[in-house]
C-alpha cells in the first residue's frame, strides 16, 4: 500500500496534469461565457462567438489564459487532495476504516467541505482570470460589448482622465492590464487584498453545492458503467461520466456564476454593485430572471469537454504515478 505522503504527491502530480488539460480544453468557452455574463450586448452564444473572432481574432478566446496555466498545479492540488483527504478522514470517523468505500453521504460531505476551501485559492485566480478575459480594445467596445449596465457609465468611461478609465479601456485604446501579475498587484493597490476576494461570497453559493454536483455524478456514473462490481471504470466510462458529471455541475451552478462574474467584472473606479444581495436585485430588476440562466448553455457545452478530459487524465496519470 502506496504511504500517505506518497499518496498526497500522486494526488499533486495528476491534479496538475488533469487540471492543465482541462484549462486548455475549454478556456475558449470559457471566455464567451464570462462575456455572456458580465456584459450586454450579444444577442447568443453564436453571436458573441462571431463578435469576439471578428474583432479579436483566435487570440481573444485566449485572454486570461495564462494565470489559470500557472496557477492550475495548487488548485487543482487543492480541490483533489484535499476531496481525497476529505473522505478518506470521514470514512475513518465513521467506519474505522479510511480504505473503505465512501457511501454517496460521505463523497457528498467531502464535496461540500472541497468546495468551502476551494475558494481560498480559487477566488484570487477566478477574479485576475475574469478581469483579464473582459478586456477588449475601445474598438470593441463601442460597436459590440459594455458591461451589464447604463449608457452613462461608458460615457463616463469614454471621457475619463487617462489612467482613471475602467477596466475595459485604457489610454490610447490599450489594455489596462499587461499581464497577470500586473493585474494582481493593481488590484491590491486600488482595493487591498480583500479586493482579490471580490466575488467570493458568490463564488461560496456556487462552489459548495457545485462541487456536491461534481463528484457525486462522477462516483454514481463511474459504478453504473463499471462491467461488475469489483472491476475498475474503463477510461472511456471514465471520460463519460466525468463530462456528464461536469455539465450536471456547471448548469445548476450557473445561478450563482453569473453573480460571481459580474462582481468580479465590476470596475473598482465604476462599481455597479455593492455585494451579492445587491447585484441579484439589480440584476433581475435591469434585465429580468432570464439572466441568471445566461450562459447556461455555454457552461453545458463547456462543462463536457473540460471534465471529461479532467477525470480522464486525473485518473490515468495518478495510475501512472502510483507505479513509482
Amino acid at each position: 500500500m502506496t504511504s500517505n505522503k506518497s499518496l498526497r504527491m500522486d494526488d499533486f502530480l495528476a491534479g496538475w496534469v488533469g487540471g492543465a488539460s482541462s484549462v486548455v480544453v475549454g478556456h475558449p468557452l470559457d471566455t464567451v461565457k464570462t462575456r455572456l455574463q458580465a456584459g450586454k450586448g450579444y444577442k447568443n452564444m453564436t453571436d458573441c462567438v462571431v463578435t469576439i473572432y471578428r474583432k479579436e481574432t483566435a487570440a481573444g478566446f485566449f485572454k486570461g489564459l495564462s494565470f489559470p496555466l500557472a496557477t492550475v498545479t495548487a488548485y487543482n492540488s487543492l480541490v483533489f487532495g484535499f476531496f481525497n483527504n476529505a473522505r478518506r478522514l470521514i470514512c475513518e470517523r465513521r467506519y474505522g476504516d479510511e480504505r473503505r468505500p465512501a457511501g454517496l453521504a460521505d463523497v457528498t460531505a467531502a464535496s461540500m467541505l472541497t468546495g468551502l476551501a476551494s475558494v481560498s485559492l480559487g477566488a484570487p485566480v477566478d477574479l485576475v482570470k475574469i478581469r483579464l478575459q473582459m478586456q477588449t480594445h475601445a474598438a470593441v467596445l463601442a460597436d459590440s460589448f459594455q458591461l451589464a449596465g447604463s449608457a452613462s457609465h461608458k460615457m463616463a468611461a469614454a471621457a475619463a482622465p487617462a489612467g482613471t478609465r475602467s477596466l475595459h479601456v485604457s489610454n490610447g485604446g490599450g489594455e489596462l492590464y499587461r499581464g497577470p501579475l500586473h493585474c494582481v498587484s493593481s488590484i491590491v493597490r486600488r482595493e487591498g487584498l480583500p479586493g482579490l476576494y471580490r466575488g467570493g461570497g458568490a463564488m461560496l453559493l456556487r462552489d459548495v453545492p457545485g462541487y456536491a454536483l461534481y463528484f457525486v455524478p462522477y462516483a454514481v456514473f463511474c459504478d453504473l458503467l463499471k462491467a461488475d462490481a469489483t472491476s475498475e471504470p474503463h477510461p472511456c466510462s471514465i471520460w463519460l461520466a466525468g463530462g456528464l458529471a461536469g455539465s450536471i455541475s456547471w448548469v445548476t451552478a450557473t445561478p450563482a456564476d453569473v453573480v460571481k462574474s459580474r462582481l468580479q467584472a465590476d470596475a473598482h473606479l465604476h462599481r455597479k454593485y455593492n455585494g451579492v444581495l445587491h447585484c441579484i436585485l439589480q440584476s433581475y430588476k435591469t434585465e429580468g430572471a432570464q439572466v441568471f440562466f445566461r450562459g447556461a448553455s455555454v457552461n453545458a457545452i463547456r462543462g463536457f469537454p473540460m471534465s471529461a478530459t479532467m477525470f480522464l487524465a486525473y485518473e490515468l496519470s495518478l495510475q501512472f504515478f502510483q507505479k513509482f
